[in-house]
């Protein structure tokens, strides 16, 4: 069964939204060093693990935040996603010491994603 292991939030600033979730919950947040303007979240600690997160910049106007699922295999999960009635937002693109991500959409216009988890991935 699958599970939600990360969420990801879109900002016009995401330096600004880094600062902001720090000072309110406390939260870990750093640039990560990947190849994409993205800042990485932490919620928890060693002894009171959290859930992971993300800001990244606004791509399109609404988008807002999207969880993002652990799947055995994005490309056979994304088959699923479309027979089941919902779309594909973003093929499938690499992240480097990740993982394989497709951003889908379901039938209720919600955003989410699934994520292969592969940290051999460049």
């Amino acid at each position: 069964m699958s599970r939600v292991i990360h969420f990801d939030m879109s900002a016009d600033d995401p330096e600004r939204a880094a600062e902001f979730y720090r000072r309110v919950f406390g939260w870990k947040v750093e640039k990560w060093e990947g190849p994409e303007d993205y800042w990485l979240i932490q919620t928890g600690t060693g002894q009171d693990p959290g859930v992971t997160g993300g800001v990244a910049r606004r791509i399109n106007p609404g988008d807002t935040t999207a969880v993002v699922f652990d799947v055995a295999s994005v490309d056979d999960f994304a088959k699923v996603v479309v027979e089941a009635g919902g779309k594909i937002r973003e093929d499938k693109k690499a992240l480097p010491g990740v993982g394989y991500l497709v951003m889908c959409i379901d039938t209720e216009g919600n955003t989410f994603g699934i994520l292969q988890l592969d940290e051999a991935v460049k």
